[in-house]
């Protein structure tokens, strides 16, 4: 396996945050912000340009508030606004 580089080391890192903090809200919320969280991950690798750093430290910043916002206890649900919905 190749190694990663930094900024794939903290995307990886945010990941696994949210999926922890995903942990700690009730089973039904839990599922649903696990399935939002993969999808949101897994669309940004698939639009964005590897090369694009500038980008993709700006939503590292942009993760890490959210996942502040995630991990109040305040919070329990997630949602997202998908411009391009598949059907």
């Amino acid at each position: 396996m190749a190694k990663l580089s930094g900024l794939q080391k903290q995307v990886l890192s945010l990941y696994r945050a949210f999926l922890r903090a995903a942990r700690t809200k009730s089973v039904e919320d839990r599922q649903q912000m696990e399935s939002i969280v993969a999808a949101e991950f897994r669309r940004n690798a698939k639009q964005i340009d590897r090369k694009n750093f500038i980008y993709i430290e700006y939503l590292l910043r942009r993760g890490n508030k959210q996942l502040d916002q995630l991990k109040s206890p305040a919070t329990v649900r997630l949602s997202t606004l998908d411009p391009n919905p598949e059907p």
